[in-house]
């Protein structure tokens, strides 16, 4: 039999400003309305489906933020105004930033909204009711088809089209906040029937090798180059990691055994942090099991097994992605027909299965679990209708979650030294290494040196501001911020550098003049 193992990583950054609780981007929001519930939603209809999610920290405290209303959403508040009210300004904003999602897959399968496209795109003058119709259509669209089609004011509102009210669009925006509060509830529902799997991610998504010491960069890749100040700090790797297991015990009632290390980024060093936290399996991508073997070339006989490293703190099992399979879902299968995409799936797995007959495989598929969706036709769920639909029909294949393959299945192959690197080129180039990347560590560095200051001054902070203090510098270490450098995405360097100045206000010092102009300049 082959054991399918299916990670969906559910993953935010950390955008609310601790110190005024606005929040600039409504990426939690709205991908909680279009990706996160629905995925498990799904499963009501394929009760022989199996599947592990992963959710970060920082994702589920933001969900949270959202469901007591303790935050100030821009998007939010404009889509809530009364389209005639709306200022130049915000007139502006709206047209700029509510067109925010896949044309073809989206906008285009939308009357309404395509035809608002259009006219902004020619340059055509909004009326109120045109206004009003993009701040619906807008939240609409990125409202999931499961919902546009099982909740009844949604489905008629969808239906209706265009010519909506005030009290029609705050409607859409009431339901929203109300798929936002089920997203906790349903996961641990399918968790506690035993249909899904919960793992958790370090809890603002830092790369912990890099938090351990930036010059670990070196082993992933010797070319790498480093920062001008050395960046080590294990006991906020370890921070993060606890605090991670906290939060999940907190709302799952357990603690966690499997974690994805953010971005499948890993390293010998990190090892016992996590085997002291309890975690009992990882994740990460097959080019750092290759790595650690000293593999020059693919072997599915030792990837499509879990590994296990001891060590004096205890044991650790590692499973790896088969990145193939993983990409084709993430990154191919939305360019061709569902039907087509699912035969090729399956024509993969029944090879596998003829591979290793007579035993039994565990294959582990680990993706985004929210951005591709947006490229599929109708949200991806066609396409995973049809694939968990061939798979519960399958005589040979059945899905799993991780841990209870490994209670069946015993981890044989010990890793003597787990490599360094990520799921991108075994190497950490995406979060260090450039020159942008590589000021924004330096920063960092200067800002946790104020940190350690303060701790170690007798006449410290009161307790609760150095609590923030930590909180703010532990988001600002999140790998978001590193990645988008060299990108042009200047909304994450603005962030970067706002969380960056709000930890030094927090400490009662004047942020440094150089976090007022843009790293990505």
């Amino acid at each position: 039999m082959l054991n399918l193992a299916l990670i969906y990583h559910m993953h935010q950054p950390y955008y609310q400003n601790l110190l005024t609780h606005e929040v600039s981007l409504p990426w939690v929001r709205l991908h909680g309305t279009k990706d996160y519930r629905d995925m498990v939603e799904i499963l009501r209809k394929y009760p022989g489906i199996r599947l592990v999610f992963n959710l970060v920290p920082s994702l589920i405290e933001q969900i949270k933020a959202y469901t007591d209303s303790s935050v100030k959403e821009k998007f939010l508040e404009i889509s809530r105004k009364q389209a005639e009210k709306l200022t130049s300004a915000e007139k502006e904003f709206l047209l700029n930033n509510f067109f925010m999602i896949n044309k073809e897959r989206v906008i285009a399968m939308h009357p309404r909204y395509y035809e608002l496209y259009f006219k902004k795109q020619e340059g055509g003058e909004f009326n109120a009711q045109d206004l009003r119709d993009l701040q619906a259509w807008f939240n609409l669209a990125w409202t999931d088809p499961y919902f546009r089609e099982n909740i009844p004011e949604l489905k008629s509102l969808t239906r209706k089209a265009r010519f909506f009210t005030e009290d029609e669009k705050n409607t859409i925006l009431d339901k929203q906040l109300e798929i936002l509060r089920g997203i906790i509830p349903v996961y641990k529902e399918f968790m506690d029937k035993g249909q899904i799997e919960i793992t958790v991610s370090p809890y603002y998504h830092p790369i912990l090798p890099l938090l351990y010491n930036t010059d670990i960069a070196k082993e992933a890749n010797l070319k790498a180059r480093l920062p001008k100040h050395n960046f080590a700090y294990p006991e906020d790797a370890r921070a993060q990691i606890k605090e991670a297991v906290r939060l999940y015990s907190l709302n799952f009632s357990s603690a966690p055994a499997g974690m994805w290390p953010s971005e499948e980024a890993v390293s010998e060093h990190i090892i016992p942090l996590l085997i002291q936290e309890g975690i009992q399996w990882i994740v990460a991508d097959e080019a750092i099991l290759f790595k650690s073997m000293k593999n020059k070339k693919r072997d599915t006989r030792v990837l499509y097994q879990p590994h296990r490293i001891k060590r004096k703190d205890g044991e650790l099992k590692v499973v790896f992605r088969d990145r193939n399979l993983s990409d084709l879902i993430g990154f191919n299968y939305y360019n061709r027909d569902a039907k087509d995409a699912v035969e090729d799936m399956l024509r993969h797995f029944r090879d596998i299965y003829e591979a290793f007959k007579g035993q039994d495989p565990l294959v582990t598929i680990a993706m985004d679990g929210e951005n591709a969706w947006e490229y599929y036709e109708n949200d991806g769920h066609k396409f995973l209708g049809l694939l968990y639909e061939r798979i519960q029909e399958a005589d040979f294949i059945k899905t799993t979650t991780v841990t209870d393959y490994l209670k069946s299945y015993p981890s044989r192959h010990e890793i003597k030294r787990l490599a360094a690197g990520s799921w991108i080129y075994a190497d950490f180039f995406k979060w260090i290494g450039s020159p942008q990347k590589n000021k924004a560590w330096e920063y960092l560095s200067d800002a946790r040196k104020e940190l350690e200051s303060v701790m170690n001054n007798p006449k410290k902070l009161p307790e609760e501001t150095l609590e923030l203090a930590k909180k703010q510098l532990y988001i600002a270490e999140g790998s978001d911020w590193f990645w988008w450098y060299d990108e042009g995405q200047k909304d994450f360097d603005e962030l970067f550098r706002l969380h960056l100045s709000n930890f030094y206000k927090i400490i009662g010092k004047e942020a440094p003049i150089y976090l007022k102009a843009p790293i990505s300049a």
